[in-house]
């Protein structure tokens, strides 16, 4: 028997999906991006989360501007001017 989940819960563990903060960080062999505060939809029981394309995106941009400065740590704050959200919850 194939059971569907609503798209609201985690497809990982079946918890409620909600909207919130994470922190995202990325080890480039050189150095280590910290990105936080970065918007995202977060399972309230295990804390999966998931990242809307327009953030994924913006993300990317600040890890290649890390990388082009090739520091060993860069600890930032996702741009919380810019009009992201964590993208609809599924």
């Amino acid at each position: 028997m194939n059971k569907t989940r609503p798209l609201d819960q985690c497809p990982l563990c079946g918890g409620e999906k909600i909207k919130g903060m994470t922190i995202f960080s990325v080890d480039l062999g050189f150095g280590v991006v910290l990105v936080r505060d970065v918007p995202a939809t977060l399972c309230s029981q295990c804390g999966a989360d998931w990242l809307s394309d327009d953030v994924a995106a913006r993300l990317e941009e600040m890890v290649n501007d890390a990388r082009l400065r090739h520091l060993q740590v860069e600890v930032t704050t996702f741009p919380s001017g810019e009009k992201f959200g964590a993208g609809p919850t599924p």
